[in-house]
């Protein structure tokens, strides 16, 4: 009996190719294939090339994907050879750096399509999330102090838009949208915009045509409300759409907007994501080798390092013990000067595994391993300033004590804590140094943690350091052998802004289920 053709998929504003990976993966690949991805950033458009590469090497099979491997292990300057360079162009066409909005780009895009043979006569599916700066509290906040920012002009506002032209333009039977949830309290002139992006995409012929078509349904994962152009968004709790990941297996405590929508003319009662069991931040991680911190603005070596944190311990240490409110800590902090090694390496864009190496936990590890890496990629730690090791070393320590992460100018009292900073005591920074908890979910991985690594501390003291890109990588659920390409800010940037992978996958067995064999 003949294998069913898998349902192609359109992703826009793809980022690096989380919701992608996710999709992709489903019957090991079969039930869905990606026909066109849209990514504006070039580095994260040589990441989503490079991940297109790699499946379409997977659905070949035998030894097509050696020099993928070669590449990842180091053993080739390129991840192509002479005999799979028929894919790696391939993959560029799949892979599109495109700026949807622009007349160029919207014009790469729907050549595509048209040659592709898209559209509402046989099911697809579209996938994707306008950029968030816009929607984002931080990205507000940011516009506010700006004097001459008016919402309505911000074209990032109405990158939907883009979205929606698709849509109506093509009619999948289903698409899924993700955003912050930021984008449920954003206005532009007094109107909540996702009340008009509710409507626009229940009705998109109305919206676009100002004429009533063909609609859609627009379901929530984890609750029972579906929204209609029959309906009133004001009628309905606008949070069901929130989706809580670490409800649902992902080691991250982090909170999106994701919509299913369903053609109206598809008879589909979608399922609902299921609660799992809480995946902890030590639990995908602790398999991955300790590395150092490098120091910055001063000469680093391992020997520099372990001096200069040993140092910060034990004058904290002493301050600490001088404090009625601080003795465990003080010990911890002694126990932890004594422990310091100056053997510890700082990683590397490939970091090379010694044979024999523990599996991470065994729930996960059929999705993150890959017997094949000879290397962790992306597991190299960024250089800190010596002052900021000496709150990330406190802080980690005060975490480890306290199962907490200190909080605000008066936990952060000890002597040389304190940042330079006008505003450090009106307590709107009392988040500015963040640990992550090992035994809990992570904090959100943000595209913040290509600025510095403040809100992202390593539990362990003895590392004193910000998360690797690995790191932020597991918690967002990539699979160990996503490479991710441009330089190391670039890649946090691309692992922040991106779906995790893993809740895609679930997310995609329920569209499965919803569309005709």
């Amino acid at each position: 009996m003949p294998q069913p053709k898998p349902i192609p998929i359109v992703d826009l504003f793809a980022g690096p190719g989380g919701l992608g990976e996710g999709f992709s993966s489903v019957d090991d690949g079969k039930a869905f294939k990606i026909i066109v991805s849209a990514e504006m950033d070039a580095a994260a458009h040589k990441t989503l090339r490079l991940r297109s590469f790699y499946r379409i090497l997977r659905r070949k099979g035998g030894e097509y994907l050696e020099s993928y491997y070669r590449y990842c292990n180091g053993e080739a300057a390129s991840p192509y050879n002479q005999s799979t360079s028929t894919e790696w162009e391939q993959a560029g066409k799949e892979a599109k750096q495109i700026t949807l909005g622009t007349k160029d780009g919207n014009k790469v895009l729907d050549n595509i399509l048209n040659e592709e043979g898209i559209g509402s006569e046989k099911p697809w599916v579209l996938i994707g999330g306008p950029p968030c700066q816009a929607y984002s509290l931080v990205g507000r906040a940011r516009n506010k102090g700006k004097l001459d920012y008016r919402a309505e002009e911000d074209h990032r506002h109405f990158l939907y838009q883009e979205y929606l032209r698709i849509i109506q333009q093509y009619k999948p039977a289903v698409f899924v949208m993700e955003n912050v949830k930021g984008i449920l309290s954003s206005k532009i002139n007094e109107q909540l915009i996702f009340h008009t992006i509710l409507r626009d995409l229940a009705d998109p012929d109305l919206a676009i045509c100002k004429k009533s078509g063909v609609g859609y349904k627009i379901h929530s994962l984890v609750t029972s409300t579906v929204f209609d152009s029959s309906r009133n968004p004001e009628d309905i709790d606008v949070r069901d759409f929130i989706i809580r990941a670490e409800e649902y297996g992902i080691p991250q405590a982090r909170h999106r907007v994701i919509l299913l929508g369903i053609r109206e003319d598809i008879d589909a009662k979608p399922g609902k994501l299921l609660k799992q069991e809480e995946m902890s931040f030590d639990k995908v991680t602790n398999d991955l080798p300790k590395l150092r911190s490098k120091l910055s603005k001063e000469t680093d070596s391992a020997e520099t390092w372990a001096k200069v944190v040993r140092q910060h311990l034990i004058e904290l240490a002493r301050d600490a013990a001088r404090k009625k409110d601080y003795p465990k800590l003080a010990i911890e902090l002694e126990k932890c000067a004594a422990k310091i090694s100056s053997k510890l390496e700082s990683g590397n864009l490939r970091k090379t595994k010694p044979e024999n190496v523990k599996q991470p936990f065994p729930k996960l590890s059929w999705w993150y391993s890959d017997r094949h890496l000879k290397v962790w990629l992306n597991h190299e730690t960024r250089g800190h300033m010596n002052s900021d090791l000496r709150r990330y070393v406190y802080a980690a320590a005060f975490a480890k004590e306290n199962k907490r992460s200190p909080k605000g100018h008066e936990e952060f009292s000890l002597n040389g804590l304190a940042p330079a900073h006008a505003n450090w005591e009106t307590g709107n920074f009392s988040d500015r140094f963040r640990v992550q908890l090992k035994n809990s979910p992570s904090t959100t991985i943000t595209s913040h943690i290509s600025k510095d690594g403040h809100y992202f501390i390593h539990p362990d003291p003895l590392q004193c350091r910000s998360l690797t890109v690995r790191e932020a990588a597991r918690l967002q659920t990539f699979p160990d052998n996503y490479f991710f390409q441009g330089n190391r800010t670039q890649q946090f940037h691309q692992v922040g802004n991106a779906v995790p992978p893993l809740l895609a996958r679930y997310i995609a067995s329920i569209v499965k289920d919803i569309l005709p064999e």
